[in-house]
């Protein structure tokens, strides 16, 4: 089987995070924080180890920046709901993911903000021109994915932040697709929040997200429940991050990313440059196959979106699977804004995405399956 949906969930993990999590459920299976026994204290401290090792990679003031969630969703929703202020304005992108569109649009539907999409005109990527023509006064936080998780494009989040800070409005950045393979400084960037999910850039195992905070804003709990603090008091607790971390927490899908993230810091430049080669190569040769590529050259960043004339996404990607064992992903890919810009709303798109696992005989197999399909349609 060739494994090409890395964008949904990486397959393969690395020897060092099945090891990590192996040696959590045999060393670290206390409740971390909820005792004061040494077994809960010692998985206390490895959570903080963790928890310092990701403020550390994204550059945040410490480890209490660092709030962990059950996956990228819950860290986005956090921000967004906890954040939400009443009769405001937010501004979103047209990549992005239904975990920011659903909780926008439900605020909005309670009749508590309004959003406003903002659509790129260059095919690279969202830029600061594309934003600052729907700010309005009451607008209070502007929300970009920094690379679509459909195509590739890549937002410039460097002069969008600039102009955040400058304005005061809070930045968040929906880094699923880009943490791990992009180096990424919230301070250098004025990012407020950052969203990451674990299984995807950092290798680790699903189900493990963080929401990773600047010094500035902090949103409102919208879980509440137990924390292992102030237990009498029926109030959620007013310090970070146990105000946002109600319930016991993953200790070995934490530990997990853990080891992922020191994966990725130990191969970076090697991870990259593999990722860099393989999308540009898929998408020379799917170009001079004649399919529509929605991917631009310059977005080599592991996702590439193409369609067939004639054919629907989900049959191209159920052909690569059922004839030729290759795993890829058709249809929407939970972007509905994103495949109205590129006007693939009838048919979805076929989306390849890679990780440093896969091979250049991987992707010449996936082109001959391809070229055989427009032969034979």
């Amino acid at each position: 089987m060739i494994y090409l949906d890395n964008s949904a969930s990486t397959l393969i993990k690395p020897k060092e995070v099945i090891k990590a999590v192996n040696e959590a459920m045999l060393h670290y299976t206390a409740n971390p924080g909820r005792s004061g026994h040494k077994a809960s204290i010692r998985t206390a401290l490895k959570i903080e180890e963790v928890r310092e090792k990701l403020a550390e990679h994204f550059n945040a003031e410490s480890g209490q920046n660092v709030i962990f969630t059950l996956n990228c969703t819950m860290a986005l929703n956090t921000a967004i709901l906890g954040s939400a202020k009443d009769g405001g304005h937010v501004i979103c992108t047209e990549n992005e993911h239904n975990s920011v569109l659903r909780p926008l649009e439900h605020l909005k539907q309670q009749g508590k903000i309004d959003y406003t999409v903002a659509f790129q005109e260059n095919p690279i990527g969202i830029t600061l021109d594309d934003i600052k023509k729907h700010v309005r006064k009451n607008t209070y936080m502007i929300i970009c994915n920094h690379i679509s998780n459909v195509n590739g494009s890549k937002a410039d989040i460097q002069s969008i932040g600039k102009f955040c800070k400058e304005n005061n409005i809070i930045f968040l950045v929906d880094g699923a697709q880009s943490c791990g393979h992009e180096k990424i400084d919230i301070k250098e960037n004025n990012i407020d929040y950052l969203t990451v999910a674990g299984h995807k850039g950092f290798y680790a195992p699903q189900s493990i997200g963080a929401l990773i905070m600047g010094d500035k804003y902090r949103p409102n709990p919208i879980l509440f429940g137990g924390t292992g603090t102030n237990s009498l008091e029926l109030y959620q607790p007013d310090i970070f991050p146990e105000k946002l971390e109600s319930g016991t927490i993953s200790t070995p899908l934490i530990i997990g990313l853990g080891a992922g993230v020191d994966f990725v810091e130990a191969n970076f430049t090697e991870i990259n440059s593999k990722l860099d080669d393989l999308t540009t190569f898929i998408n020379y040769e799917l170009t001079h196959l004649g399919v529509d590529v929605y991917t631009q050259p310059e977005n080599a960043y592991g996702v590439l979106a193409f369609n067939i004339s004639g054919m629907h996404s989900n049959e191209v990607a159920d052909i690569l699977n059922e004839k030729y064992d290759i795993c890829v992903r058709g249809g929407y890919h939970c972007a509905p804004l994103k495949h109205t810009a590129l006007g693939t709303l009838e048919t979805g798109a076929v989306r390849v995405s890679l990780s440093y696992f896969n091979t250049f005989s991987e992707i010449q197999r996936l082109i001959y399956a391809v070229k055989h399909i427009c032969k034979d349609k």
